[in-house]
C-alpha cells in the first residue's frame, strides 16, 4: 500500500471518534422539549437552572473525553501508527458510547430525585389527534430504496466488464502496512461479492426506512398541531438521508470490482468506502442537528406548559428500553438519542430482533463460505 493510501486511512479513520463523541454530547440538547435525560418534566422546565446546569456538565465531561481521544487518535495517525489509531477508534468509540450512556443514566438519576422533590406529576394522560385540512409531512416513500437495484446491476456489470483481467488470486484482505493476507480464487462468483453486501446494507436502509413509516407519530399535547407539523419534517428528512446515504454506501462499493481488476489496490478501495461512511455520519448528524430528535428542534418558540400533560417515564426501562404491553406500536421516537426504538413488550418485536440477528449471521457466514 502506497504511504498516502495509508495516511487518508488513519486519518479518515481517526475522524470516527470525535464525530461519535461530538453527537453523544449534543445529546442533551436535541432531546424533545418535555424530556431531560429521559425524564419526562414540564416544558416550561429547560429553561430551569438546575436542568441546564445537568445538560451543561454532561456535554463539558463528554467533550472533554472526546478532544482526549481525539488528540491521540491524529497524535497516532501523525506518528503512522496504525495499531494505535484502530486501538483509539475502538476504546475511543465504546468508550464514548458506554460512558455517554452511563453518565446519562447518573444524571437521570439526579432529574428523578428533582422531579420528585418538585411534585411534577401529570393530572391526566393527555392523547392527541391533529385534525386539519393540510396534510402533515411523512416520510418519502419506501419504494426510492429501489433505486439500490440499477446501483446493484452497474457493480455486476463493472465486475463482469473487467472479469478477463482480473488475476488468477484475487487479493481481498490486507492488512493497514499493505501487505494481503487473504486472497479468493479467480471465478465468476466473486462478481457477487460487492453486490451480496450491497444487498444486505440496502436490506438494513429500506428496513430502517420501513420503520420510519411506520412507526408511532409524535404530537405534544400542549402544541398538537406545530408538534406533529415538526414530527413530520423530521421524519422526511430522516427518510430522505436514509436513502442518499445508502445510496452512496452503495456506489462507493464499486471500488471493489475495479479493485479486483487492479485499477486500484485495496487500500484506495477502503478509502474511498471509509469516506462514503464519514460522509454518511456527517450526514446523519447534519439531519439531527438542524431537526432535534423528533422534530424539536423545529419550532423552537412552540408554547411551554407549566403542566405535566403526560408521563411514560414507567415505560422507559434504564431511560432507553420502551417496555408497553398497552401500545399496539411496534416503533416509535427513542426517548435518550436521535432515531427510533422498539416496543420490547410486542411478541413481534423480538420476531424482528430474531429474524435480524438470524439474517446477519447468515450473511456473515455466505461471505465466509463462497468467498
Amino acid at each position: 500500500m502506497e504511504g498516502f493510501d495509508l495516511t487518508a486511512i488513519m486519518l479518515v479513520t481517526s475522524l470516527l471518534v470525535p464525530i461519535i463523541g461530538a453527537f453523544m454530547a449534543a445529546t442533551p440538547y436535541l432531546m424533545r422539549r418535555g424530556e431531560v435525560f429521559a425524564v419526562t418534566v414540564p416544558t416550561s422546565e429547560q429553561n430551569d437552572p438546575y436542568v441546564k446546569a445537568l445538560k451543561r456538565r454532561y456535554a463539558v465531561v463528554v467533550g472533554a473525553a472526546t478532544a482526549a481521544f481525539t488528540l491521540a487518535g491524529f497524535a497516532c495517525a501523525a506518528a503512522g501508527n496504525v495499531d494505535g489509531v484502530m486501538g483509539v477508534l475502538i476504546v475511543g468509540s465504546l468508550g464514548l458510547t458506554a460512558g455517554g450512556y452511563g453518565l446519562m443514566l447518573v444524571y437521570r438519576a439526579k432529574m428523578t430525585a428533582y422531579k420528585n422533590e418538585h411534585g411534577w406529576e401529570a393530572d391526566a394522560q393527555e392523547s392527541v389527534a391533529v385534525v386539519g385540512e393540510q396534510p402533515v409531512p411523512h416520510a418519502v416513500s419506501v419504494k426510492w430504496n429501489l433505486l439500490y437495484l440499477p446501483v446493484m446491476l452497474i457493480t455486476f456489470a463493472v465486475g463482469a466488464i473487467g472479469y478477463a483481467h482480473m488475476p488468477d488470486q484475487i487479493p481481498m484482505h490486507m492488512d493497514f502496512d499493505g501487505t494481503v493476507n487473504r486472497y479468493a480464487e479467480k471465478t465468476p462468483i466473486i462478481l457477487w461479492m460487492p453486490v451480496l453486501i450491497q444487498a444486505f446494507m440496502g436490506l438494513c436502509f429500506a428496513f430502517s426506512h420501513w420503520t420510519i413509516a411506520h412507526s408511532k407519530k409524535w404530537a405534544e399535547p400542549g402544541a398538537p398541531a406545530t408538534s406533529a407539523l415538526a414530527y413530520g419534517l423530521f421524519a422526511r428528512a430522516q427518510s430522505i438521508y436514509l436513502v442518499v446515504g445508502g445510496l452512496v454506501i452503495a456506489v462507493a462499493m464499486i471500488a471493489m470490482p475495479l479493485s479486483f481488476m487492479n485499477l486500484i489496490n485495496l487500500g484506495q478501495a477502503g478509502v474511498l468506502v471509509m469516506i462514503a461512511a464519514l460522509v454518511l455520519c456527517i450526514g446523519g448528524m447534519a439531519v439531527s442537528v438542524v431537526y432535534g430528535q423528533a422534530g424539536s428542534r423545529v419550532f423552537k418558540r412552540m408554547q411551554t406548559s407549566d403542566r405535566l400533560l403526560v408521563d411514560d417515564d414507567r415505560y422507559w426501562k434504564f431511560g432507553v428500553f420502551y417496555f408497553n404491553p398497552d401500545d399496539a406500536s411496534l416503533f416509535l421516537p427513542e426517548r435518550f438519542g436521535v432515531g427510533w426504538t422498539l416496543n420490547f413488550a410486542r411478541p413481534a418485536v423480538w420476531a424482528i430482533v430474531v429474524g435480524g440477528l438470524v439474517l446477519t449471521v447468515a450473511f456473515v457466514v455466505a461471505v465466509m463460505v463462497l468467498f
